[in-house]
């Protein structure tokens, strides 16, 4: 039991500080070909914070882990919602736009019912599957938000600030190549361990996911949302 745990969160620090690395190596890389901080925002930091999710996610799908999928997934929503805000709350009183209120926060209510109708099959009832059919549902609304917020984005003056570091192409290359393999390596670790850990336990691995799993895949995207990144947190 002890010996898993110690794996699971070596995993766990092996995607934050993959994600880290992996981020750090593409937004200096695309500073160098004058790539706007507008479009690195966007893309590099917005998906780069978001890979140990999605690397574990996918792990858990192909070995049939359907339960981690889902429980990360939602699990991870629930802890940037709820502890991240709540602490942030507590910090400090947060200002929220209007644009908020009435747009990005209705399109977030809407994913999650979204998955909700989807998740009880509108196509055979009494089914509960998410199919490949619902995964292009969901990837294509994903465009739609992506374009409204470059839309957003473009329309305001100030734009999303990178600092400006000097590395040779070996250093970036590094960062890169280095935050890939820890990405996949600790996904590898955190699934297998998380199941070995519910099985020790004797509890579902839906519980790992929503718990453990769930809060160590959302905090690169924390720390980068500290350094001044817009993110979900």
């Amino acid at each position: 039991m002890f010996i898993p745990f110690l794996w699971l969160t070596f995993g766990l620090i092996l995607l934050i500080k993959g994600a880290d690395w992996l981020v750090e190596g593409a937004t200096v890389l695309a500073k160098k070909f004058n790539v706007s901080d507008l479009a690195i925002g966007l893309t590099i930091v917005a998906f780069g914070t978001s890979a140990p999710e999605l690397v574990v996610n996918v792990m858990g799908s192909i070995e049939g882990h359907h339960e981690i999928v889902f429980a990360n997934v939602i699990g991870s929503n629930n802890f940037n919602l709820l502890v991240i805000l709540g602490i942030s709350g507590l910090i400090t009183p947060l200002v929220v736009q209007s644009s908020t209120v009435w747009k990005e926060i209705p399109f977030s209510l809407f994913a999650a019912v979204l998955l909700f109708f989807l998740a009880n099959d509108l196509w055979l009832p009494g089914s509960y599957t998410v199919s490949r059919f619902d995964g292009f549902i969901f990837l294509a609304f994903f465009v739609g938000f992506l374009f409204y917020v470059y839309k957003q984005l473009s329309s305001d003056p100030s734009e999303i600030q990178t600092e400006n570091k000097s590395y040779t192409q070996l250093k970036i290359w590094g960062f890169i190549i280095v935050g890939l393999a820890g990405l996949v390596l600790g996904g590898r670790l955190v699934v297998n361990n998380a199941i070995q850990i519910a099985t020790v336990l004797g509890v579902s691995e839906k519980i790992i996911g929503l718990t453990i799993i769930a809060a160590g895949t959302s905090l690169p995207a924390c720390h980068f949302n500290s350094s001044g990144y817009a993110q979900e947190c």
